[in-house]
């Protein structure tokens, strides 16, 4: 089944999806074998992993690129992140094709202005209303596979507040989108009233601030969420800490054991049966 297929058979069930953070293929592939149905290639951390912040600096080949190999690495659907879709609604097109081709099940399009911001960080802007739209309808209008999941965000929140965010969203939606994501939301009374505003329509919310099971309960849809990027930062400058404090690293008395695991987790074992089966030497 296609994953793109497989992601609209989730979106008609009862339970929320939980797709989390992942910024490379790796993390993509622990996140599977965890169990969960859906990853979430993530801006925030793709643009760390490459030493930026997330404020408009990768390009759409770079995204597309890291998207392909998340996908390629796994089985179960991947949500990509769009950005801007990286220019006007002629651009966006291109945009969907390309996430397609990369194997992706869905994107999100969001609606600030290029260079766009962390949907956290101070000083965005968005585009207007009006403007979006038909990013949207390019968007849909591109598709070659008609179970592509088109996202549209909003970060007018924090620009403009809850009831221009809310028209947004309503507006998106008659547009053709096929979930509404309102990004920014920090707090508990935010993240209900979008809920209970939108009853009836597909939410994406960026998790962090109520657990898996309030989503849910809430009513949204799909929820992207744990900040591997942040796992992976706290623990490798804890390492690299121990490492010149000391001079060596709790994790060495591990590291035959880790080693098997993780070059069994890795596909070690497929490569070496691949290799007797052809006579690779």
């Amino acid at each position: 089944m296609r994953a793109t297929t497989r992601l609209r058979e989730l979106l008609k069930g009862e339970r929320i999806i939980v797709a989390p953070f992942a910024f490379d293929a790796m993390q993509a592939k622990i996140i599977e074998q965890t169990g969960f149905p859906a990853v979430y290639m993530t801006g925030f951390g793709t643009a760390a992993s490459r030493g930026y912040p997330d404020v408009g600096l990768l390009t759409m080949s770079e995204m597309v690129q890291s998207a392909g190999y998340i996908a390629s690495a796994v089985s179960v659907p991947v949500i990509a992140d769009a950005d801007t879709g990286y220019g006007n609604p002629l651009n966006v097109q291109r945009t969907v094709r390309e996430y397609e081709k990369a194997g992706v099940a869905a994107i999100h399009i969001e609606d600030q202005v290029w260079p766009k911001k962390c949907g956290f960080m101070e000083g965005k802007r968005v585009i207007p209303r009006d403007d979006m739209v038909p990013k949207i309808r390019a968007a849909l209008d591109a598709r070659r596979d008609s179970d592509f999941v088109i996202i549209a965000r909003t970060d007018a929140l924090a620009v403009h507040g809850m009831e221009e965010t809310l028209e947004r969203c309503h507006a998106y939606r008659e547009a053709g989108a096929d979930l509404i994501f309102v990004d920014g939301l920090k707090t508990r009374e935010h993240i209900e009233t979008v809920a209970k505003s939108l009853r009836g329509i597909p939410l994406l919310y960026n998790g962090g601030y109520v657990s898996v099971q309030e989503a849910e309960d809430l009513g949204y849809k799909v929820m992207i969420t744990a900040g591997t990027i942040f796992a992976v930062y706290k623990c490798v400058r804890h390492l690299m800490q121990e490492l010149k404090d000391t001079g060596r690293t709790s994790i060495s008395a591990e590291r035959e054991h880790l080693f098997r695991e993780f070059t069994d987790f890795i596909g070690l074992p497929e490569i070496y049966e691949a290799e007797r089966r052809y006579g690779v030497i």
